[in-house]
């Protein structure tokens, strides 16, 4: 039965007095249940298939796999391809279940979905690199069962983008010229260079509302108003989301003399190969919202700085993804590889002047790779205050307005 059915059988079995089993009906209070059961299932807030039947599997940590029911109907055709979906801070498996169902429903031969519940709840507060580890090692035994997989991406929300760079980074394992040779491939560019993620091939690594650049910069968190004195109060007691605020906040690494991770993040290292693992990807994609969400803010969940972004006024709804947005004039691009700064005058300059800089570092590492950038924007939308959660359709009910943003993704997912 699948996580979150509900079913209530005809008839209960019970013992007669010489011990044999006797049938008893459904009483007058179950059949009302049932009726009141199968009324609340047509509304959305109920509704746990969405219209789409699957076999769902779960496990004792309570990761979801998710294979379409139809999947190998008629032939001998398995799903190749690997989905993996993760949650942000405070989250669970379920924050995916929608999504999920709409990926199988459109390719219900080809895909299983894996929302990952390793990392949920308080253990968000864990830290970046913790939770990194721990979504590698699950993701590991995932493939395991499945011997038909040949093919990877991942889908994170929030946080989990950044989990999941941690994690394929952990994962990835770069191709031998012999191995390349063994395929049929003689010339790789070097921007293609390819590598393989939990023994599979990338193919898409997509992040809605993911704090790429941190939440410490200049309304990086958009609940603080671009009140300089709330960021920095903020960012003094980030501790209290655990190690992974430390994260956020860039606050880490300094009493072992290390750069902040996130920044470690955007660099090969000797067992860490952030860079080439994503580059290992078919395609990298980052969704944003322009406005309203209150967690993370248009720049650093798009992957730009503030003067990067694109005039909201110029840029043009899409006609068949209501709440895409798609800019009409070019946005200038930085050479971050050759780009100075000029030099901080006051104190408030100074010290906006060093998380500045860190931002450009990340930007140094992350933009030497090329990536769809899609920005959202709810305005319209009753369900605006929630953007952060609308863009994923986290709860059908609250967030059913997001349903074009991942149809979008869905659309344009490479197989």
């Amino acid at each position: 039965m699948g996580s979150g059915e509900v079913r209530i059988s005809p008839s209960t079995e019970a013992l007669t007095d010489d011990g044999a089993p006797a049938k008893i009906g459904m009483t007058k209070s179950s059949k009302l249940m049932k009726t009141r059961i199968s009324s609340l299932s047509k509304f959305g807030c109920f509704r746990s298939d969405y219209g789409v039947p699957t076999v769902e599997r779960s496990d004792i940590y309570g990761n979801l796999d998710m294979e379409s029911a139809s999947a190998g109907a008629g032939n001998n055709r398995r799903p190749t391809h690997l989905v993996v979906m993760v949650n942000g801070i405070i989250g669970s498996a379920k924050d995916w279940r929608y999504a999920a169902k709409q990926f199988l429903k459109k390719y219900p031969n080809d895909i299983i979905v894996h929302c990952s519940k390793r990392n949920h709840s308080m253990q968000t507060f864990d830290g970046v690199d913790v939770m990194g580890k721990r979504l590698a090692d699950e993701v590991l035994k995932v493939v395991d069962c499945y011997p038909d997989l040949e093919k990877i991406s991942f889908v994170g929300h929030s946080l989990g983008g950044l989990i999941a760079r941690y994690a394929v980074a952990k994962l990835y394992k770069k191709t031998t010229t012999e191995e390349n040779l063994e395929k049929g491939i003689i010339f790789i560019e070097e921007e293609e260079e390819k590598g393989t993620i939990a023994g599979l091939e990338p193919v898409n690594f997509i992040t809605f509302a993911t704090p790429h650049l941190g939440c410490r910069g200049h309304k990086q968190a958009p609940a603080f108003c671009g009140s300089y004195a709330m960021e920095k109060a903020a960012a003094g007691v980030s501790g209290i989301l655990g190690k992974s605020g430390k994260h956020l906040f860039l606050n880490d690494g300094r009493r072992h003399g290390l750069p902040p991770l996130l920044i470690r993040m955007t660099k090969d290292s000797d067992d860490l190969p952030f860079i080439s693992s994503l580059q290992s990807f078919r395609r990298r994609v980052a969704y944003a919202n322009t406005r309203f969400d209150f967690v993370v803010g248009w720049s650093t969940s798009s992957l730009r700085l503030q003067h990067e972004l694109p005039k909201r006024r110029s840029m043009t709804r899409n006609k068949n993804y209501p709440h895409i947005l798609e800019a009409t004039e070019s946005v200038q691009t930085v050479d971050y590889q050759d780009k100075t700064t000029s030099s901080p005058t006051t104190l408030v300059q100074v010290k906006r002047s060093k998380t500045a800089n860190m931002e450009e570092e990340m930007m140094k590492g992350l933009s030497k790779l090329k990536w769809e950038r899609v920005d959202v924007d709810f305005g319209r939308s009753t369900q605006r205050i929630m953007a952060h959660n609308t863009i994923q359709v986290q709860i059908y009910s609250l967030h059913s307005d997001g349903d074009d943003v991942i149809q979008h993704m869905i659309d344009k997912f490479m197989l």
